[in-house]
């Protein structure tokens, strides 16, 4: 009991003045003044993470910039390249992480939990934060196409059989191709590497094992060539087996350098090993002149324990029997649509959120392959849209276990729009399935929407914040801990759908009390927006009421969506969007200032969900902002870059993003508002030339699976649906951006729209 009451922020304040530092108890209280009082200030989930990534950016400083003659990762060839719009000054940094190029591309498949990735270059990283495999053609007459350094490159996904990303090269007359992927052999994951290379004159084909990833340094410190001569052991734990034998295999440690620096006889070894943890090693294949050379590279999955923090205390399990691509995406939406590339992306956006939802829902393979609420809400939404209800089903039946005896949903302490997100989801997938709800997840909803009544603020508060959530870091990417209006709604939402969800149930009484409690805080979120109003001047709902309106202000746009809690053209809304679309662009997208940085895809498409359900045909211009800012193969990061297009924040694949695309181009099609289906009120002129054929489906709806058609004639558009519905017909309005839509009956199959006559329609507050 001593230890609570030693004065320990005396001592710490004493001891660092004592050695000329800082008071960090004084700091902190600084910090402190810049948020609202919170009962988390951050989330040790937060701290943890980035503690982490800021140690790799330790290693980094003290590793890269005094070794430049070795071959890093593409984004730190660019961003130490004084000649590069990517470049960084590093002078006082302390850490030098990604914030250039945060782009990679997962490969894998269906139910399996191990999730190589690809960066834009080639380099496999394919164990969980560990070492890469890359490839080089080194010629005789010192000629080097090194991918990270290369003048042309060019990359694809592949879809046909599972994702698979094709990497090419060329320089000097040399190529080099790699295609990157992950098999089942028997029950087990390998990432396959199938590597070719050629060049003028007679040269070599390299398999480069390397001790760095796209974060930066990755520890080897032991490699080892088997008896086979075609096997190399990594750490001990690890093998990487070539179908065929080297020439010559050449190691060398930190030392010494990197292998590249002498690829001859003398530096041949069977094992290196190196207490600095930069190890390297390079098989050759000799190369005649303009004579491909092929070698395949496996690396099995599943040989040492996983150091995913999805799996912090064990390996994570192998599925019985595999799954296969055709089988997970058995009856799943299909997009028909003039744009290929569009088409491709939503494509792609499917695969990679059916990879990255093998259970548990993962909004990154990388830096964010852990559990959030807020980003598994989207996706599964996205899931649920593609028509994928088991796999949804499946991931929402572990939300009790992450429930703590209060009922809050927790993924990290301190999330107050959590329970929200819980609750709706599991809504949408009981109203879009039309599936009852299994008793365990009944009970889980109503202690979670209890939770949301007990955490809310009194009405009493004679203060702004009266009757909202408390004060917390919400999606942090909105500033400093805050009333956040964000909160607000999804509590409110989430206290809506636990009414209907109970009384399915047959609990009256319930579900009474979760509406009534959603319409006060409904109502405390407007008397704070009018008091908001009144004392500014200004129309628009800040993020939260201490707040001027800045970017975060794009988190109040939920009231709309997802969520549809207000009117699809509310003033205060209309307002919020115009001075996010006037103040906040960069290159056609919304760019988040705080945190993020960076233009951000999911918030510039969750603007154009918006603009699309208030009618304003300036939506579109975002979507195609979007598709534009997409990688090559398909992916976008959580946020990019202004001028090099790469990835500045977060996950170098973020599949909120990529939700939020299948999501985006579903609506486009058919959404829903109130008792009613809306079909093609998105569609564009662009797509509506004659002999064209357009297509989605089928999707969910809450009246049943539907699938859209839309046939484009001289004069009007003919719009047709097959459904099976569960419930009487819905109300079907069809009407193409800019025109008055007509209205009709779902029992009927088919109706004609005239064209639009007006270029653009702009709906202001």
């Amino acid at each position: 009991m001593w230890i609570r009451w030693f004065p320990w922020r005396y001592v710490l304040s004493r001891l660092a003045r004592s050695r000329g530092f800082i008071d960090p108890v004084a700091l902190l209280s600084r910090l402190h003044r810049f948020a609202q009082p919170s009962e988390v200030t951050e989330p040790i989930e937060l701290l943890r993470a980035g503690v982490v990534f800021h140690a790799r950016g330790l290693i980094n400083t003290r590793t890269i910039q005094h070794n430049l003659d070795w071959v890093w990762p593409f984004w730190v060839e660019r961003q130490f390249n004084p000649r590069d719009i990517a470049f960084v000054p590093r002078a006082f940094s302390i850490t030098h992480v990604n914030l250039t190029h945060r782009n990679w591309t997962a490969v894998g498949q269906p139910d399996c939990d191990w999730l190589p990735i690809v960066d834009p270059r080639g380099l496999v990283t394919p164990l969980f934060d560990g070492w890469s495999l890359d490839a080089w053609v080194i010629t005789d007459d010192g000629k080097r196409l090194l991918p990270s350094r290369a003048e042309w490159a060019e990359q694809r996904l592949l879809l046909e059989d599972g994702p698979a990303v094709e990497t090419s090269a060329r320089q000097d007359g040399s190529e080099l191709r790699s295609v990157v992927d992950v098999v089942w052999e028997g029950n087990k994951p390998c990432c396959r590497v199938q590597v070719s290379g050629r060049s003028a004159g007679r040269g070599w084909l390299v398999v480069a094992i390397r001790p760095v990833n796209p974060e930066g340094v990755s520890f080897i410190h032991d490699i080892k060539l088997e008896d086979d001569r075609r096997t190399l052991r990594v750490n001990g734990e690890a093998s990487v087996h070539l179908d065929r034998t080297p020439d010559r295999v050449c190691m060398s440690h930190y030392h010494r350098g990197d292998v590249l620096q002498d690829l001859g006889p003398a530096q041949e070894r069977e094992s290196v090993v190196d207490d600095v943890g930069l190890a390297t090693a390079a098989a050759l294949y000799r190369l005649e002149p303009e004579r491909s050379a092929e070698v395949l590279v496996r690396v099995p999955l599943v040989e040492t324990r996983h150091p995913d923090p999805a799996f912090p205390n064990s390996v994570p399990t192998i599925p019985r029997h595999p799954t296969s691509w055709k089988t997970a995406l058995e009856g799943v939406c299909i997009l028909r649509v003039p744009d290929g590339r569009m088409r491709f992306l939503f494509d792609a956006a499917l695969r990679m959120l059916v990879l990255h939802a093998p259970g548990e829902v993962y909004p990154g393979p990388y830096t964010y392959k852990r559990f959030w609420f807020r980003d598994a809400a989207f996706i599964l939404e996205a899931l649920l849209a593609a028509g994928l209800l088991d796999r949804v089903r499946r991931a929402i039946e572990r939300f009790p276990g992450r429930q703590n005896r209060a009922g809050y949903f927790r993924s990290q302490e301190g999330e107050w729009d959590s329970n929200g997100e819980a609750i709706w989801i599991i809504d949408r997938y009981r109203r879009l399935s039309g599936r009852r709800l299994n008793p365990p997840l009944v009970r889980a909803v109503a202690r979670g929407a209890d939770w949301i009544r007990r955490k809310r603020l009194s009405d009493a508060l004679d203060r702004p914040h009266a009757g909202l959530m408390p004060a917390g870091f919400s999606a942090e990417h909105l500033g400093p801990n805050d009333f956040y209006y964000w909160d607000d709604f999804w509590s409110a939402a989430g206290l809506r759908a636990a009414a209907a969800i109970l009384r399915e149930a047959d609990d009256a009484r319930l579900a009474g009390e979760y509406e009534r409690e959603a319409q006060r805080l409904l109502a405390a979120v407007d008397r704070s927006i009018a008091r908001l109003a009144a004392q500014r001047g200004r129309p628009g709902v800040p993020a939260s009421p201490y707040r001027r309106m800045d970017a975060g202000a794009i988190g109040s746009v939920a009231a709309s969506y997802p969520l549809r809690l207000w009117e699809a053209r509310d003033p205060r809304l209309l307002a919020t969007v115009e001075f996010l679309l006037h103040n906040c662009m960069v290159r056609g997208g919304f760019f988040q200032d705080m945190i993020h940085s960076g233009i951000n895809a999911y918030l510039t498409l969750h603007l154009a969900q918006v603009l699309l359900r208030a009618g304003d045909r300036r939506f579109f211009d975002l979507v195609r902002a979007v598709a534009e800012l997409a990688s090559p193969t398909g992916q976008w990061p959580e946020a990019i870059h202004p001028h090099t297009g790469g990835g500045c924040m977060g996950d170098g694949q973020h599949l909120w993003a990529a939700a939020e695309w299948v999501l985006m181009m579903r609506n486009l099609f058919v959404r829903e508002e109130g008792d009613r289906l809306v079909l093609a009120s998105g569609l564009p002129d662009e797509w509506l030339g004659e002999g064209t054929h357009l297509k989605l489906g089928p999707t969910p709806t809450p009246f049943g699976p539907i699938t859209v058609a839309v046939v484009p004639h001289a004069e009007q558009v003919e719009v047709c649906w097959e459904a099976a519905w569960r419930t009487e017909p819905p109300v079907i309005e069809v009407a193409l951006p800019g025109t008055e839509g007509v209205t009709v009956s779902g029992k009927q199959t088919r109706a004609a729209v005239r064209r639009s006559t007006a270029r653009g329609r702009e709906v202001r507050p």
